[in-house]
């Protein structure tokens, strides 16, 4: 009995019991938090990356048709007058001459020309201004790249569904030609412009439908991804004319840009679209 009292009374001598310091949870939820915002802007970065370089290419792709070039998308876009040609090339229309002159305000009258050529073509504009582009405004530029590639590339797509029963429009519309034509491929399940790509499979498929002769598809395994996309691209460069807009390390990978791929995509798109309209014109003359 007196041993029991000895030890209540030891454990009232040392107070009532605590648990862990809740400062040491503050720390660690602190660096939780800290380690995935880390992570948010390390993928938003990598993101960033991967749109600049597709993008770049994309330009590039379009500006050769007169003789000119871009080497980074941020700066070469600040004076307004690349700007001005790109648009010109894939509207077909002649814009406003640029200003001549190499001072800020210059730049920022050409950027809103050009800018202002969009308005009139009913493009949303949000929150991208002159002053945006002509400072290098990494995202904003990206965006309005984004912007024009919708407008020009993507927005005029229009696909029926086999039944007939429906038309869908722009980015639908894509999905649903790709699905269409890669309908049947083992191995190919188009879901979206990500992850369905990742393994290659599907830009093969689409090259093979309409190109049989230029890949051995059922040569390819699911498994050899790299292998699959470089393929698949460089026949695209090689074969049929189309930039290299992606490496394959841009698609195998965890989360892929949709942006990029589906860039990379619609080119497929217009140009075997462009294909077909020219098999069915020279039939047409043939009768």
């Amino acid at each position: 009995m007196a041993a029991e009292v000895d030890t209540m009374e030891q454990q009232n001598n040392n107070g009532p019991w605590e648990g862990p310091d809740p400062r040491a949870w503050d720390d660690a939820t602190a660096t939780a938090k800290l380690f995935e915002c880390s992570r948010i802007k390390a993928l938003a970065d990598e993101r960033d990356a991967v749109q600049k370089k597709t993008f770049t290419k994309w330009v590039n792709s379009h500006l050769a048709r007169v003789s000119c070039r871009i080497g980074d998308l941020y700066a070469d876009l600040r004076d307004g007058y690349v700007l001005t040609r790109l648009l010109e090339v894939l509207s077909g229309e002649q814009l406003p001459k640029p200003t001549r002159g190499r001072m800020r305000i210059h730049s920022l009258e050409n950027v809103d020309k050009a800018l202002q050529f969009l308005k009139e073509q009913r493009v949303h504009l949000e929150n991208v201004g002159s002053h945006d582009i002509v400072d290098g405004n990494h995202r904003l530029t990206l965006g309005l790249i984004w912007t024009i590639i919708l407008r020009f590339q993507i927005q005029v797509i229009k696909i029926k569904t086999e039944d007939n029963r429906e038309t869908r429009s722009a980015k639908d519309a894509l999905l649903l030609w790709c699905q269409m034509k890669t309908a049947g491929y083992p191995e190919v399940n188009i879901q979206n412009f990500t992850t369905s790509w990742r393994d290659g499979l599907a830009f093969n498929a689409l090259i093979h439908k309409h190109r049989p002769d230029l890949i051995d598809f059922h040569k390819l395994t699911k498994s050899n991804a790299t292998y699959n996309l470089q393929q698949a691209f460089n026949t695209a460069e090689q074969q049929l004319g189309l930039s290299k807009l992606l490496d394959p390390e841009d698609v195998n990978m965890e989360d892929p840009d949709e942006k990029s791929i589906i860039t990379y995509v619609v080119s497929f798109y217009h140009y075997f679209s462009k294909m077909k309209a020219l098999a069915v014109e020279g039939k047409r003359i043939g009768k």
